[in-house]
């Protein structure tokens, strides 16, 4: 099995790190266009726990968040980026509005989100308090931007 699979896969992955005893953090994001701030932000996720799933957006989710200009990189690239990474475990594609169907498979110990939250304003905290889980906050300030670096290369490219 690679890094990249299905939520199936993952719940069995999951599943098996848990026997170990292994604890287990959920993050997610479009991670289009990868930059430091993501890889910071991973990096604290996985600092977390033992294992470190990481839900991608698919295209169709970023579509609908971010406009239809975007992603700027397709959804089986973005997975296999964020992959590559060390602090990574597993990958998972979701075309949801939210991560609640993977963090309800999963039951994550620490669903992780970026500092552009707090525990109290992430959006999915109910569902992951619900079975006991913890919502907990990773990465550096908010000072990276995949809009911003968009906007920069346009801007570049004189569009």
């Amino acid at each position: 099995m690679g890094k990249v699979v299905t939520l199936a896969e993952t719940q069995r992955a999951v599943a098996a790190a848990r026997e170990r005893g292994a604890k287990v953090a959920l993050a997610n994001g479009a991670f289009d266009l990868l930059h430091v701030g993501h890889v910071r932000y991973l990096q604290g996720a996985k600092a977390f726990a033992d294992v470190l799933v990481v839900a991608v957006n698919a295209d169709v989710s970023v579509r609908r968040a971010k406009g239809p200009t975007r992603p700027a990189v397709p959804e089986a690239e973005r997975a296999e980026i964020v992959a590559a990474l060390g602090a990574v475990d597993w990958v998972v594609v979701f075309s949801e509005d939210t991560v609640q169907q993977v963090i309800e498979a999963l039951h994550p110990d620490f669903h992780v989100k970026g500092t552009d939250y707090t525990p109290e304003s992430v959006p999915e905290a109910r569902w992951v308090r619900a079975y006991g889980g913890q919502v907990v906050i990773a990465g550096d300030p908010k000072n990276h931007s995949t809009t911003v670096l968009l906007g920069k290369l346009n801007n570049a490219q004189g569009g």
